[in-house]
Formats: C-alpha cells, structure tokens, sequence
C-alpha cells in the first residue's frame, strides 16, 4: 500500500521524520478527517513535539499575510531551519474545500524540500482556524519543522483563536484600510505579541504606526510583561523581513527566560484535552439522539412528569 493511502502510523510518522512529504500529506489528511487513526498517530508524535516555534499570523483580508509568510520563509530557510506552514484559508460553501489555496501564493518553496506548505479549509470553523489545525501543527512538528507557521483565515475583531494555538503571535495591519484603532482594536489588540504595518511605503504608514505605538501605550502590563513592538515591512518587496525574524527570536527569548513559554504550551494542552474531551460527549449525544431515550426524557418534561434539570442529570448519567 503506498503512503498515500497508508493507515500504517509507525511507518507513516517513520517516513514524515525523515522528510517524506507524502508521509506528512497523509498525516494531515487523517487528522482532518478525524480517522480512528488520530489517537495512534498522536502517541506516536508525542515524544516528537514540544520545541517547535509556533508563529501564528492573523489580520484581515487583504493586509498581505500570505506574501509576509512567503517572505519569512525565505528567511528561516536561509538560516538553515527546516519550516512547516499551514495556511487556512476559507470554505468552498459547495465542496467544503479551501478556496483559492494560499500556497499558491507561496509557490517559490513548492520545490524545496525544506519546506512543507498545507492548505487547510476552515471548514466552517469559526476563529480563523480549521477545528484540525492543533493536530495538524503536531504533524509537522514531529516531522522536523521549527518553525510552524500558522496563517489564519483573514479576521475581524473577535477571531482570536490562534493565540491559543501560537507561541507568537503577529496582527497584520496596514495603511489605507481603513482606521487602524478600528482593525486592531478589542480581542486582536490584546493577542498581538508582534503588530506587523505591511505595505509601509504607502500614504498613512506613519499615522498606522504611531496609533498602534499609542494603543499599545494604553495598555496595562505587569512588570517585566512582554510589551508588543510594532515592525514595519514591504513584505512584496522583502523590506523589514529580517528585523520581524530578530523581534520573533527576541520574544521567544522572553517567553523562555520568563517561564510564559511553558505556562502557554500548558494552555494550548489544556484547550486540545477539553476540545478532544468535549468532541467525544458531542458524539455521544448525537449517539442519544438518534436513540429513544432522549425522546423518552423530553416527553416526560413536555407533560409535566418531570423538569429539564432533573431529565439533564439523567441523560449525563447515561453519558458517564
């Protein structure tokens, strides 16, 4: 059987180790799908994971974060490191795949074999990532790659899900998009470790700059806090690439040196356990669903023989 069609995971994580594309691509493509497969292939990525850098990129359509990502790259693998990017990018409403896949924008790398590029469709996930994109990061963690880079579906205020997901976080913003308090205020504000102006050779760039410096100033910090720096690039045309690497490296120091970097990856473990926890008690109650003994508690509580709390504590009794 070859790897593309394996559900062999001693063999498949054997071969994403030592840098077989089609071994991570089947990896990824299991953990999407949700295959029976996914705690075997959890296990047998465990002792692999845990040291990667996650960068994570966020910002609304249209601020260049696939050209940014583009451009790190380039930069990563000129210092020698192997990178793993997934870029989730937004649901086809027919086919439920990703429209117009990032990594078309990322075709530079599509022969280097340092390199490993992953569309992943959002799939209705709301907060800017797909539901799989934790594990799928594991994958190409336990494949070598350091970093991982998440791009997210572009964003508003509230999708703040990668700052669970990520070590750093970058909010892209730029000049000529409209009030930018108004894109970075509310939840992006407060997840940004690193406020990226791209296209900073247009009209307005200064004026971005300095409003983000001043909300950033606003903000409340203990002492010794990481305090968000403000980078500018042309990321079109590689310009500021390599100082946003130095204040990426700069604020992984940080969190290593302070111990934060510890307390989030013990976060990020929490979020998977009770997602991975709750995905069970969901199909469980779709389980009771499609049985009668839901049907059976809801009469009684529709006719007065008894009361919703009373018919809950029953149904989690079943559930336990």
């Amino acid at each position: 059987m070859t790897l593309r069609r394996s559900r062999d995971v001693p063999a498949l994580v054997g071969a994403a180790r030592e840098g077989d594309p089609r071994a991570v691509a089947r990896l990824i493509s299991l953990v999407e799908d949700g295959d029976e497969a996914l705690p075997r292939i959890a296990a047998a990525l465990a002792p692999h994971t845990g040291e990667a850098a996650v960068i994570g990129l966020t910002g609304s359509p249209g601020v260049g974060k696939s050209t940014t990502t583009n451009e790190l790259v380039r930069a990563f693998r000129k210092a020698g490191r192997r990178v793993g990017v997934l870029a989730v990018d937004p649901s086809s409403p027919f086919t439920g795949g990703a429209i117009l896949g990032d990594r078309v924008r990322m075709q530079d790398h599509a022969t280097d074999p340092g390199v490993y590029i992953r569309s992943m469709s959002s799939r209705g996930h709301l907060g800017g990532l797909s539901a799989a994109t934790p594990q799928a990061a594991r994958v190409l963690e336990g494949a070598g790659c350091d970093p991982v880079v998440v791009e997210t579906v572009g964003v508003g205020q509230a999708e703040v899900e990668i700052a669970g997901l990520a070590d750093t976080t970058l909010v892209l913003v730029a000049p000529g998009m409209g009030d930018a308090v108004q894109a970075a205020k509310a939840g992006v504000l407060e997840i940004a470790d690193v406020f990226v102006v791209n296209k900073a050779d247009r009209d307005g760039a200064d004026a971005t700059y300095r409003d983000i410096q001043g909300m950033i100033g606003l903000g409340e910090r203990a002492p010794g806090q990481w305090r968000p720096r403000v980078v500018r690039c042309v990321a079109a045309r590689g310009e500021g690439i390599d100082e946003l690497v130095e204040t990426i490296d700069a604020h992984r120091a940080h969190l290593q040196d302070s111990g934060e970097l510890q307390a989030r990856r013990q976060r990020r473990a929490e979020a998977e356990i009770e997602a991975i926890a709750l995905g069970v008690l969901r199909a469980r109650m779709q389980d009771l669903r499609s049985g009668t003994r839901l049907g059976e508690l809801a009469r009684d509580v529709a006719s007065g023989g008894s009361d919703p709390y009373a018919a809950a504590r029953a149904l989690l009794a079943e559930l336990a």
